[in-house]
C-alpha cells in the first residue's frame, strides 16, 4: 500500500543528477555546462513549476533518450538535477518542472522564486540513470508526485514512434497538487489512471491489483520511497529485470540538519559544513570535484572512505558494515552539532 504521494527538491529525483563521471586517470570530469534561455516559465500547480530551456541562438540543444535528466546551476549557487519531461525528438527545447519545497535542500526554492522568463542559466548536456527498453512491448509506468517528468518524457517518446501499449498509474494527494493533469488527459486519455489518497490512509493505492499477476511488460517507477517500496513489495514476483525505479530522493522526514566539519585527510585541510549545505556542495565549494550521480543517497557514485567520525547516513546504499568506512557526501552528514569527519581526500 502506498500512502503520501508528496515528495520535496526533484533530486533525480527528485533536487535528479549532477554527474560528474571518471575519467581514464581516475580523476573526476564534469560534464559540459552551457547557457540556455528560460523561454517560458508555467504554474502547473501551486508549488510546481515548469521551465521551457531554449538555446539563446534558437538551434536545436543536444539529443538525448527518454528518462534522461540535466544538471542546472540554480541562481542560489547550487547545481541541482531535473528530469526532462519533453519528447526526445523535439530538440528545439528541453522541458523541467521543479517543485518548490521549503524543507528541502534551497535548489527548488531558487528556482521557483528567482529564475524569471528571459533569464540564463548553466545547463549540462543530458544523462540518462533511467533508460526506457526498446525492447519491451508492453509498458507499465507507476509515478508519484513530480516523479511523473521522465514518465512524461517516455510516455511522449512511445506514442510519437508508434508504440501506444502503455499504461499510467499516477499517484498524487490531490487533483490541484497533479502536475500535467490536462496535458496527461489531452495527450493520452484512458491511457492514464490517477489516484488521489487526500492524504488519507484509507485511500491509499494498492498496487496488488496492478502486480498480482505478472505479465510482459515492463515497468518504470519513479517517485517518493514510499511508492517505491509499495511497488517493489507488490512486484517482486515478477521477472528479473522487468521492473525499474528512480528515486527523487531519501525521505528525511524529521532529520534535522546540524553544522559540522570536514577534516581531508590528504591535504589537512578543514571544511565548515553548514546547517543549509550538503556535505558534497561544501567540498565543491573548496575546489574539489567529487564524483556524483543521483545527489539523493540512492545510487553510490559519490562514496567516499570514511576515517573517522560518527556519520549520520541518510542513504539507502551502505550495508551496515559499510558505514563504519564509507560515506554518501551527497546527503550523509556527522551526527553531532560541530562534530568532525574524516574523510580520505
Amino acid at each position: 500500500m502506498f500512502h503520501d504521494a508528496r515528495d520535496g527538491d526533484n533530486t533525480l529525483s527528485t533536487d535528479l543528477l549532477v554527474t560528474e563521471a571518471p575519467s581514464a586517470s581516475g580523476n573526476a570530469v564534469e560534464p559540459p555546462f552551457t547557457a540556455l534561455r528560460v523561454a517560458r516559465k508555467t504554474a502547473l500547480t501551486p508549488d510546481i513549476f515548469l521551465f521551457e530551456l531554449c538555446s539563446p541562438d534558437g538551434s536545436d540543444l543536444p539529443a538525448f533518450t527518454p528518462g534522461s535528466h540535466v544538471c542546472v546551476q540554480v541562481p542560489a549557487g547550487m547545481r541541482r538535477n531535473y528530469s526532462l519531461s519533453s519528447d526526445p525528438s523535439n530538440l528545439g527545447r528541453y522541458d523541467i518542472a521543479v517543485k518548490r519545497d521549503a524543507n528541502g535542500r534551497g535548489g527548488s526554492v531558487s528556482m521557483a522564486d528567482d529564475v524569471q522568463e528571459g533569464d540564463l542559466l548553466q545547463v549540462s548536456t543530458p544523462r540518462n540513470n533511467f533508460e526506457l527498453t526498446e525492447r519491451a512491448s508492453d509498458y507499465v509506468f507507476v509515478a508519484g508526485g513530480i516523479g511523473i517528468t521522465p514518465i512524461l518524457s517516455m510516455m511522449r517518446h512511445l506514442k510519437a514512434t508508434g508504440r501506444d501499449r502503455f499504461k499510467l498509474y499516477y499517484c498524487t494527494r490531490d487533483e490541484q497538487s497533479t502536475a500535467f493533469l490536462e496535458t496527461l488527459r489531452a495527450e493520452f486519455g484512458a491511457k492514464v489512471k490517477f489516484h488521489h489518497d487526500r492524504g488519507e490512509l484509507a485511500n491509499a493505492c494498492d498496487f496488488w491489483d496492478i502486480f498480482e499477476k505478472p505479465g510482459k511488460a515492463h515497468v518504470y517507477c519513479c517517485g517518493p520511497r514510499g511508492l517505491m517500496d509499495s511497488v517493489r513489495d507488490t512486484s517482486g514476483h515478477w521477472p528479473a529485470g522487468a521492473v525499474h525505479f528512480e528515486s527523487f530522493g531519501v525521505e528525511q522526514a524529521h532529520r534535522v540538519n546540524l553544522p559540522f566539519r570536514v577534516r581531508l585527510a590528504r591535504s589537512g585541510s578543514v571544511v565548515a559544513v553548514a546547517r543549509d549545505q550538503s556535505l558534497l556542495d561544501a567540498l565543491r565549494g573548496h575546489g574539489l570535484r567529487v564524483p556524483s550521480s543521483c545527489e539523493s543517497g540512492t545510487c553510490g557514485s559519490c562514496r567516499t572512505r570514511l576515517i573517522a567520525g560518527d556519520a549520520d547516513h541518510r542513504d539507502i546504499v551502505l550495508s551496515d558494515t559499510e558505514k563504519s568506512s564509507q560515506i554518501m557526501v551527497c546527503v550523509s552528514r556527522a551526527a553531532a552539532d560541530g562534530g568532525e569527519l574524516v574523510l580520505e581526500l
